[in-house]
């Protein structure tokens, strides 16, 4: 990367090649200076410009070259990340307001600079932006909400008996990976099938090694028993060559060849044996059937199904790998309701595709605006061809047509969803006397035993339903009293809108709650709202909810500070809504309760030596068997311990023996 000096500001040029990484360049690019309000006219000192005057400052040091462009904010935010084969051509645009619409108009008024980065190409322009839009998430883009991680099927190569096992995260160094998997569940069905089918382990080395007879998977039949010599390394690595060939869409020349194994065993009189092969064949043939798509001619596949009804729009995503199905998923990517369905479709695919591998074939249910230029962009970070097809006959167009229906249905749910959610809103704000349905709703819960590994919760409700990504945990620092239930939601509250209001004095009020929820009666209401007026709070609904007598739910009472505390009628549908805020938050803080609770269990007394991390614990643990066994081990015991060099050896002795000397 280069950064280009001018006399008004840095111009900055990243020059990406194909075997670098796009999605994070080594330096952050510097804006381009702000340098005139309007073509042929300077501005007053000290004036900041906005809008096109802002622009077409920027263009006065912008090249022609291809790029990703940034439109920031006031607040120094990212408001849209754009490509261009030509950057001062593309962004030029932008200065003719009357042919853009309305939505980019907005976007322009806001705009206070902009930032540029060049590359070789368009493409790698392309998959920069991509991984940019991901990252920063500007609100005027098309934007991919996919936050979690992909299940795959792992198959340790170094080991003599390689494992089979589900695996998320990072490649690991010296095993082979399959998938990806939609969900954990189709990695389990998979995984299942490997083991009824190939017999192999699924065991962790630790326990592989301390296996002295073979365990409950080898009785009933989802395992070869390697670790107790039940299976010859030659067999078993037999098993592990036909594993891969199916795994790899080979299970053709695999039943024949089980077929014809099962044939020679009957013929030899080995009935068990046969009978063991007949059952893997079934298996396998099980797996077959069992796939809604399975089409022959898709080996590796991934069918983009994309459906538009009431303004959103639904992509359903099936993976084909092997010319199996590997299951699907529904993504639901935000968007206005202008957005072409191609244009979505572009945008979805360029951001789903920056952190995870892209197949040989994207089948896809709506011509794309920049297909060629997108499958160039895939190609180059995938190291071979990737093709984008909108079959319109045969039997990919069948697949097709599945995931459009499956897109369809998923997104009529999601609409009847958020209709009866909207609903709810509206009764919460007729119900507490709201100006508009609430889009943030806040529930606070605690959890502790006399005291102990205490924790605050928040979690967040909305149109949308429970807001996941937003929930909180707040590991109580006390100290606390016993009982004092009242201190440690001060102590939540003081966190959580201590930063809040610190970012609201920074312009941004996009976290900031209508209504806040907690779990209690008068006192409750009392201690939060003296807190809420301590720090200066203003515009938040408090609502406090206490079960009725006996702790009888559905006979809540309603606490809002202005008259009487009140009760709702047990079937109405809003109550039923706020009981289940309330159990969510309930059941967040138990959760996160156990789980510190939990990890406190399983510390050692090694998690107290200095340098000692998990790999070097784990090193002494597999050496000596426990921590207690660290403990009494002498200086030589240690320095003859792997991954444990002479200086460790007495950091961890004189850790167990303070009134040790070195020699």
């Amino acid at each position: 990367m280069t950064a280009q000096k001018t006399e008004h500001g840095v111009s900055e040029s990243l020059s990406v090649q194909p075997s670098e990484s796009l999605c994070a360049p080594q330096t952050e690019p510097t804006g381009i200076a702000p340098q005139t309000g309007s073509e042929g006219q300077e501005e007053a000192p000290g004036e900041r410009p906005t809008g096109v005057a802002a622009i077409r400052r920027a263009l006065r040091t912008m090249p022609y070259a291809p790029g990703v462009y940034r439109m920031l904010g006031a607040r120094g935010e990212v408001l849209y990340v754009g490509k261009a084969l030509s950057l001062r051509k593309r962004v030029v645009s932008y200065t003719h307001v009357t042919r853009l619409p309305e939505r980019l108009r907005r976007m322009v008024s806001e705009t206070v600079t902009m930032e540029v980065v060049t590359t070789h190409t368009e493409a790698e322009a392309l998959l920069l932006e991509a991984n940019y839009i991901k990252r920063m998430k500007p609100r005027f883009n098309i934007l991919l909400r996919d936050d979690k991680s992909y299940p795959w099927l792992m198959l340790t190569d170094e080991h003599p008996f390689p494992q089979i096992a589900k695996h998320r995260g990072k490649a690991v160094r010296g095993a082979s990976l399959w998938g990806p998997f939609a969900s954990a569940w189709a990695v389990n069905q998979t995984l299942n099938l490997i083991q009824r089918v190939f017999l192999l382990r699924s065991c962790t080395d630790a326990v592989f090694n301390s296996r002295s007879r073979p365990c409950l998977l080898y009785q009933i039949k989802r395992c070869s028993a390697p670790c107790v010599d039940r299976i010859a390394p030659q067999a078993y690595a037999q098993l592990v060559e036909q594993a891969r060939d199916f795994l790899s869409g080979k299970d053709k020349a695999l039943r024949e060849t089980l077929g014809q194994e099962m044939n020679e065993a009957a013929e030899a009189l080995d009935f068990e044996r046969a009978a063991l092969l007949r059952d893997r064949i079934r298996a396998l043939a099980q797996m077959q059937e069992s796939s809604t798509i399975n089409p022959a001619s898709l080996p590796e596949a991934d069918v983009l199904g994309l459906w538009q009804e009431g303004g959103q729009t639904c992509i359903q995503v099936f993976f084909v790998r092997g010319g199996r199905n590997n299951g699907s998923r529904s993504f639901f990517p935000a968007h206005t309701q202008d957005e072409a369905a191609g244009d979505i479709l572009s945008a979805f695919i360029a951001q789903f595709y920056d952190d995870k591998p892209c197949p040989a074939r994207i089948l896809v249910n709506a011509d794309l605006p920049e297909q060629a230029l997108l499958a160039e962009a895939l190609s180059l970070r995938r190291g071979r061809k990737v093709e984008i097809t909108c079959p319109q006959r045969g039997e990919k167009k069948q697949v097709l047509d599945h995931a459009v229906t499956n897109a369809r249905d998923a997104l009529k749910r999601r609409l009847a969803e958020t209709a009866g959610q909207a609903r709810l809103l509206e009764g919460v704000a007729t119900l507490f006397g709201l100006d508009a349905p609430p889009s943030r709703i806040e529930v606070y819960d605690n959890s502790h035993i006399q005291g102990a590994h205490a924790y605050g919760v928040m979690i967040v409700g909305g149109p949308e339903g429970f807001d996941r990504k937003a929930y909180r945990k707040f590991r109580i620092r006390g100290p606390v009293t016993p009982g004092d239930d009242f201190g440690m939601m001060r102590e939540v509250l003081e966190r959580r809108f201590g930063r809040a209001l610190k970012e609201a004095e920074a312009g941004d009020t996009s976290n900031w709650p209508d209504v806040l929820l907690i779990d209690g009666g008068a006192g409750q209401y009392s201690a939060v709202r003296a807190v809420l007026d301590d720090l200066g709070v203003t515009g938040v609904t408090l609502v406090g909810i206490a079960k009725g007598p006996d702790r009888d739910a559905g006979r809540e009472w309603f606490y809002t500070g202005e008259g009487e505390p009140f009760q709702l009628d047990p079937r109405d549908p809003v109550l039923y809504y706020l009981q289940r805020l309330r159990d969510e938050a309930h059941r967040f803080a138990i959760t996160t309760h156990r789980a510190g609770r939990s990890k406190t269990l399983v510390t050692s007394e090694l998690d107290d030596i200095p340098g000692v991390g998990p790999a070097r614990k784990k090193m002494l643990l597999n050496t000596f068997g426990s921590a207690r066994a660290v403990r009494q081990a002498g200086l030589a015991e240690l320095e003859a311990a792997p991954g444990i060099n002479r200086e460790m050896a007495r950091v961890i002795y004189g850790h167990f023996h303070p009134d040790w000397q070195p020699g």
